[in-house]
């Protein structure tokens, strides 16, 4: 009986691959492989079935962020530069499905006719996401974020290049004097790296309660509470989304409350919970730039059913700092400091600092304020 077919067994029966599984099923003709052999049959099965098997040297790549796995069976790879590249390997149709179900299942989701598309988080931390046809042209799709940035401060990313010592000090005072802040910008541009690195900063005798829909934030810091959206089985039941869990974080005594990404209805609990008394939370959220950022709050405040006035007189209390990134030539930084203001009519976002120039806009007062002068 071939190894393929006792891991297929395996799964009609319910239990799912496992090291030790990998490990009896690799032993279990060693009389006739022998040591060598075993332990050659061990990794292959390994790969094969624990890990991202033909996607494996693009994953070791350390310079790789995303890899994509088109219809066609093409494998796409994002190094950083800026643009995508073609890798060497590609995947025939039945094994790009093969290996998104069987991605899905490590992730424990399920991905079937039924159940067409996932997003989940595979066991070495790495985001998957996987869409069958005939939602798709072509076969399966898979899209695989690497993290390569976990659990990096803030003077990582100033080697890095991300921002200079004037900025790293007013990040870090950001934190520090428990000011809110969302982090805003495009796709890939390094948001979740820098709340990250930002709640390194938060002393050790805080709690910080992080809320996310998929598990992204990597943060160096010794209390930290992590609480994850489930999406529905088979029978359209229990999802349980970011709503719900901003909900649940309230009632377990955060110091800092992190909602991962804001893209939803859980910017009312969001909103409501930084105007009473939740200081210092924070999140990351999708803008172009950062005047933009007034108005995706009041997108994202019509979907939990807010009138403009209610989201506005909100955020004009509950948010007072957008650090913006941005994504230039491949390089990720940090391009500005900005604040929220009520103008007296709306709420509108002044720039601070341009990190780029060092150039300091009609906010900097305010920000200075924040900071105690950026130390």
């Amino acid at each position: 009986m071939t190894q393929e077919t006792l891991i297929a067994q395996r799964i009609r029966r319910g239990r799912g691959p496992d090291p030790a599984a990998v490990h009896d099923i690799a032993t279990a003709d060693a009389a006739r492989l022998g040591e060598t052999g075993v332990a050659s049959a061990r990794a292959v099965l390994a790969s094969e079935v624990l890990g991202l098997g033909p996607l494996e040297p693009c994953i070791a790549d350390p310079d790789v962020t995303d890899v994509l796995v088109n219809g066609d069976g093409s494998v796409w790879l994002d190094r950083g530069a800026g643009e995508l590249v073609r890798a060497e390997v590609a995947l025939d149709p039945a094994a790009a499905r093969r290996l998104a179900v069987r991605l899905a299942a490590l992730a424990g989701r399920r991905l079937d006719e039924s159940q067409a598309w996932v997003d989940g988080l595979l066991p070495s931390g790495i985001r998957l996401h996987a869409i069958l046809p005939p939602l798709v042209d072509g076969g399966a799709h898979v899209s695989l974020r690497v993290p390569r940035a976990s659990g990096v401060g803030l003077p990582a990313l100033r080697a890095r290049g991300m921002f200079d010592g004037t900025v790293e000090e007013l990040l870090r005072a950001l934190v520090r004097r428990r000011s809110s802040f969302v982090v805003s910008g495009g796709t890939g541009c390094g948001k979740t790296t820098l709340l990250a690195a930002m709640l390194a900063e938060v002393p050790v005798g805080e709690r910080i309660v992080v809320v996310e829909d998929v598990r992204e934030l990597a943060v160096a810091h010794p209390h930290v509470v992590r609480l994850q959206g489930r999406g529905p089985n088979v029978e359209g039941h229990g999802a349980v989304g970011l709503v719900d869990l901003v909900r649940q974080a309230l009632r377990m005594r955060p110091d800092r409350l992190v909602v991962g990404e804001v893209r939803g209805a859980e910017v009312r609990e969001m909103l409501a919970a930084l105007n009473t008394g939740h200081e210092g939370g924070c999140g990351t959220l999708h803008a172009n730039a950062p005047a933009d950022v007034p108005r995706r709050f009041d997108a994202l405040g019509a979907l939990a059913a807010m009138p403009r006035d209610a989201v506005q007189t909100q955020l004009s209390s509950a948010v007072q700092t957008v650090v913006h990134v941005e994504r230039d030539a491949g390089r990720r930084r940090v391009a500005s400091l900005s604040v929220i203001r009520w103008n007296g009519v709306e709420v509108v976002c002044d720039l601070a600092l341009d990190a780029a120039s060092g150039r300091r806009g009609p906010g900097w007062d305010q920000l200075a304020g924040l900071t105690g002068g950026g130390g």
